[in-house]
């Protein structure tokens, strides 16, 4: 009896785990939900989503990461900035197509992967990037904190009435550190939340003010230091090798994350098939010239051996005696660090609005304040633990154990594009004797990451040239079939260049960077995963609907004045 009970239960669960959603169509017709208020509100304009994206990746990347970097790398900085730029441009092809197929889905890579694979890849995607989002907003908050105490420090009143637990370095520390207390972290998360819970309207225009005025500060001090430019810096410009320009691409490749979190706001946009692919490559084109400009300016004006502390930007205009300028840098990271954490806590939150209308988190997620139009229980609890972290943890011992869920994210963000594409060519797939056409082209996308994280090993181990060329040739044989067997269908809107070339090159270099991670980041990998089959085990497979939100989230409505004009007129045709 035993038995038979657990093989149900099995059998319960592995159908539940392979469902997969299927999206309405997009659509004209569908704005119905939007204008009785289960929808968002649709405010943003492409100008608002190019600073949204903008405003999410400019941070800690430009004002802290640099230095340290360039410290190790030399004046070859660039090139890792570069290298990690172009990873991050194929990645974000693959963003833009998907977000043009599926305009008003909120939700990013956890929707696309519940659309492209099935029900528990998308919520292991959703653990691994909410993993990284939660640890990685109190990070930014606890930095901003330490930034705002030094800019008040210039004033003797607060330099010399400071206690160390209101933000001053990692805060008062209890426990051997384990607990490290830090009021101003969490009650900067407290405005933010306030203002994200009143409107989409309040952050466009917060981010508005905030990103503008970053990119002003930052062009100032691209020009400004450009003027102070001494070539002989420039020399050696590889000291370490090229070894270590590629290590350094796979730190700096984090500095660009932040563009994605324009496919969160699909169903806020007005425009959302057409502005999104644009915001989307813009603010990314944006983000890597000012990163590239950084690079050179402060690699030219002193020597990379003195570069490598937090404030790098600052203490390169002060070693040059423009102590005046280094103050713009510091208000610039403050500034920056805001819009950042800002944007952070934005884009949870419709995570997890996400969630609750697929029913995979209880349906309170889900609920948009009728007014407002945000989803006020979402976004609090966001800023809830993003506090209580920020607060209560020196959550920069954390550090290296990030990013594991955007690498992987991306990644399934490429599979994602490829495995679409055949299911709009069903008819024309090739059957095997073994297997379907569809898993034999799944195998063949496992295979390339497995070889990406090959390749990865072998550089980081120093491996023999031969293992890189095996893993290389794997990965072209698991490639042949995917580029012959199977049709691809180019999709309506945008559509990403050479496929299915660019992504799976896109998988092999990202999780080619996974591999350079540290080990505890791997067992962190491995735990999450656990952790997210257990919590859908015991909720998530009782509980989702894969078709419970295909309704309120396939419309192209422009406005919503737009549509309650439409629904009149058509109104007063019918009468």
């Amino acid at each position: 009896m035993g038995s038979s009970s657990s093989s149900s239960w099995l059998s319960r669960f592995c159908s539940s785990a392979l469902r997969a959603k299927t999206l309405t169509p997009y659509s004209s017709e569908a704005y119905t939900s939007t204008v009785s208020g289960e929808g968002l509100l649709r405010r943003l304009n492409l100008f608002d989503l190019i600073l949204l994206g903008v405003g999410g990746t400019i941070g800690a990347g430009i004002f802290a990461i640099t230095g340290a970097v360039a410290h190790d790398v030399g004046p070859s900085v660039t090139v890792s900035y570069a290298f990690a730029g172009i990873v991050n441009a194929l990645n974000a092809f693959g963003f833009a197509e998907l977000a043009s197929r599926f305009p008003a889905v909120v939700g990013g890579p956890y929707m696309y992967s519940y659309t492209a694979f099935n029900e528990l890849t998308a919520f292991i995607v959703f653990t691994q990037l909410i993993f990284d989002g939660h640890i990685g907003s109190a990070s930014v908050a606890r930095s901003l904190a330490s930034y705002l105490v030094n800019m008040l420090e210039i004033f003797p009143f607060f330099k010399e009435n400071n206690p160390s637990w209101m933000g001053h370095g990692g805060g008062k520390e209890f426990f051997g550190g384990v607990i490290s207390i830090n009021i101003l972290a969490p009650i900067i998360v407290a405005l933010l939340t306030i203002v994200l819970c009143r409107g989409v309207g309040g952050l466009s225009i917060l981010n508005l003010f905030m990103t503008l005025t970053k990119i002003i500060i930052v062009l100032l001090v691209i020009i400004i230091g450009a003027l102070e430019v001494d070539v002989s810096n420039w020399s050696p410009f590889a000291p370490n090798g090229f070894t270590s320009i590629v290590t350094g691409a796979s730190v700096v490749f984090f500095s660009y994350l932040g563009y994605d979190a324009v496919t969160s706001s699909a169903e806020e946009c007005k425009r959302p098939q057409r502005d999104l692919p644009i915001a989307i490559l813009g603010s990314f084109l944006i983000c890597a010239t000012l990163y590239i400009g950084v690079c050179f300016v402060i690699t030219g004006m002193v020597s990379y051996k003195v570069l490598g502390g937090d404030a790098p930007l600052a203490q390169a205009f002060e070693l040059k005696g423009l102590k005046f300028v280094s103050i713009f840098v510091s208000f610039g990271a403050i500034v920056g660090l805001t819009t950042t954490l800002l944007v952070s806590l934005y884009v949870h939150s419709r995570f997890y609005l996400g969630l609750g209308r697929d029913g995979l988190l209880p349906s309170v997620f889900a609920k948009v304040h009728q007014t407002r139009r945000t989803p006020i229980f979402s976004q609090i609890f966001v800023g809830v633990i993003a506090g209580i972290l920020a607060g209560l943890f020196d959550v920069h011992l954390l550090s290296h154990i990030l990013s594991v869920g955007s690498l992987t994210s991306y990644s399934v963000v490429s599979a994602c594009v490829v495995t679409l594409r055949w299911k709009d060519a069903a008819e024309s797939e090739v059957s095997t004797r073994w297997i379907s056409a569809w898993l034999e082209g799944v195998l063949c996308l496992l295979t390339i990451a497995c070889c990406g994280f090959g390749a990865g090993l072998c550089f980081r181990f120093g491996a023999s040239f031969v293992l890189y060329l095996v893993t290389a040739v794997i990965a072209v044989i698991a490639a042949v079939p995917l580029h012959y067997r199977h049709v691809y269908v180019d999709p309506p809107g945008f559509s990403c260049p050479v496929v299915p070339v660019f992504p799976v090159t896109c998988i092999f270099f990202n999780i080619f960077l996974f591999a350079q991670l540290h080990q505890e980041a791997w067992l962190r990998f491995v735990v999450v995963i656990i952790i997210s089959v257990v919590i859908y085990a015991v909720y998530g497979q009782y509980h989702a609907n894969p078709e419970s939100s295909n309704q309120i989230l396939a419309y192209d409505q422009p406005s919503i004045e737009e549509a309650l004009i439409t629904n009149q007129t058509r109104d007063s045709i019918e009468t």
